[in-house]
């Protein structure tokens, strides 16, 4: 089986960590799916085309990194796609809590799923889409925190 992996997440914006967390997983992974998960019950920040944009820019250069738009459940989405990893980053301890139960329940759903995780380099610790919402939403300039390409 290829190693396959996906990277979910909303991507409301993409940030400079998640770009980190891709580009540090290439080596590891035959193909790496960076798919925008929909929730039909909460509207996003920016519509998901042009998530999909942004992320299709950023990656443009790595043949082995894929854009992808998802609703539902994760681990259907690997079931469905055969995919065998779910690539998640790590900031804090409570994140691994949080996706540790998540991991834990998505390897009884689907046991040939695992979950690796990545650290979050120091510098994107404190670094989350809902920051750069903010930033954004109250006039701030959020360059700095979003990877090249992106434009708002």
């Amino acid at each position: 089986m290829k190693r396959i992996a996906v990277f979910p997440g909303s991507f409301d914006p993409i940030t400079r960590g998640h770009e980190s967390i891709v580009r540090r997983a290439v080596p590891l992974f035959e193909k790496i799916i960076v798919a925008i998960g929909v929730n039909a019950e909460k509207a996003g920040f920016f519509p998901v085309e042009k998530r999909r944009e942004w992320l299709e820019k950023v990656f443009e250069n790595e043949s082995t990194v894929h854009v992808d738009i998802y609703s539902g459940l994760t681990v259907e989405y690997c079931r469905k796609n055969e995919i065998n990893f779910i690539l998640r980053g790590l900031r804090t301890s409570a994140d691994f809590e949080f996706e540790r139960s998540i991991g834990q329940i998505n390897k009884k759903m689907f046991p040939p799923i695992e979950t690796v995780f990545l650290l979050t380099i120091p510098e994107y610790t404190a670094l989350n889409s809902s920051i750069v919402r903010d930033i954004i939403r109250y006039g701030g300039d959020p360059t700095p925190f979003v990877p090249e390409g992106v434009k708002f």
